[in-house]
């Protein structure tokens, strides 16, 4: 039986690479991910899926579709790194709604 692997410490600045991750760990590490750039007042991040098949992209595209964090997301610019990346647009956090 395999041991856990302890944490990895990444960089919160707004852009992920998914590069070095497995993609069992897509589904939880992106929703993190953006959590804590909100967390931080990073509301525009940059996720490095690269171009490959097309596979990685669509199930990164699914789940940020199904992110009430997320505003809106489209692939990157040439600058940004065309179709290997998508840039996402994330929610500020909304006050609560005074009751008085």
């Amino acid at each position: 039986m395999d041991a856990p692997e302890d944490p990895i410490e990444m960089p919160i600045d707004g852009t992920l690479d998914l590069h070095t991750f497995k993609p069992t760990e897509i589904k939880t590490l992106i929703p993190e991910y953006l959590e804590e750039c909100r967390k931080l007042g990073i509301f525009q991040v940059r996720i490095i899926h690269g171009k490959g098949t097309g596979t990685l992209r669509r199930t990164v595209h699914a789940l940020l579709e199904r992110l009430d964090t997320v505003a809106s997301f489209r692939l990157a610019d040439e600058a940004s790194g065309s179709w290997g990346a998508t840039l996402v647009c994330l929610r500020k956090e909304q006050r609560p709604i005074s009751t008085q």
